[in-house]
């Protein structure tokens, strides 16, 4: 008897443990730009280290103020490295590359930016708006770009942000809108 109820007990836990994985959602931030609101939903099983990040970086304000500085039409939209005039934030330590997790570079996924290095991401992201094959791993040089999330809402607005019209001030900022692309939030969302 006491055999049968700590079988039926340990079914019990395993039931409730496999429904509370099944539970858990994904992270959502909701990002206010100064053309609308943008929500994504963050990857976490995925891209755990970059969603990490993304998240610290929301949570401490740091993004607030910052602009979309490259912006492509058929590519990308690029953000949350500067301020309005120009000016680099001060970042954190880079993470590592989490291109090998299966997710692509998909329109409206959103992928962690960096250098030629590929653990280099720190703070900046872009939003693809078109299917990037050649960022997906091994492209574009055996590393490829991380995917950590996908615009679930506001599409619209990232097809809005992609087609203002831009500048070429200097080799940094090539594509820069000509009237800036604020963020002026992000924060967790529903």
């Amino acid at each position: 008897m006491l055999k049968k109820m700590l079988s039926a007990a340990a079914v019990v836990c395993l039931i409730a443990g496999i429904a509370c994985a099944e539970g858990k959602k994904n992270p959502v931030v909701i990002m206010e730009t100064s053309l609308g609101n943008v929500k994504i939903e963050l990857f976490e099983s995925e891209a755990p280290l970059s969603v990490k990040n993304f998240l610290d970086y929301v949570k401490s304000g740091f993004y607030n103020g910052t602009v979309f500085h490259r912006v492509i039409p058929g590519f990308m939209a690029q953000g949350g490295g500067f301020t309005a005039d120009r000016k680099q934030k001060p970042t954190g330590a880079p993470v590592k590359n989490e291109a090998a997790n299966g997710l692509k570079n998909d329109r409206g996924t959103i992928a962690m930016a960096r250098t030629s290095a590929p653990d280099s991401a720190t703070a900046q992201f872009f939003i693809n708006v078109v299917n990037n094959n050649m960022l997906n791993r091994p492209n574009p040089d055996g590393a490829g770009y991380t995917v950590f999330g996908k615009v679930i809402e506001g599409m619209d607005v990232v097809d809005k942000i992609v087609s203002v019209k831009t500048q070429n001030v200097n080799m940094v900022f090539q594509n820069l809108p000509e009237t800036p692309v604020i963020i002026k939030s992000i924060k967790a969302g529903k």
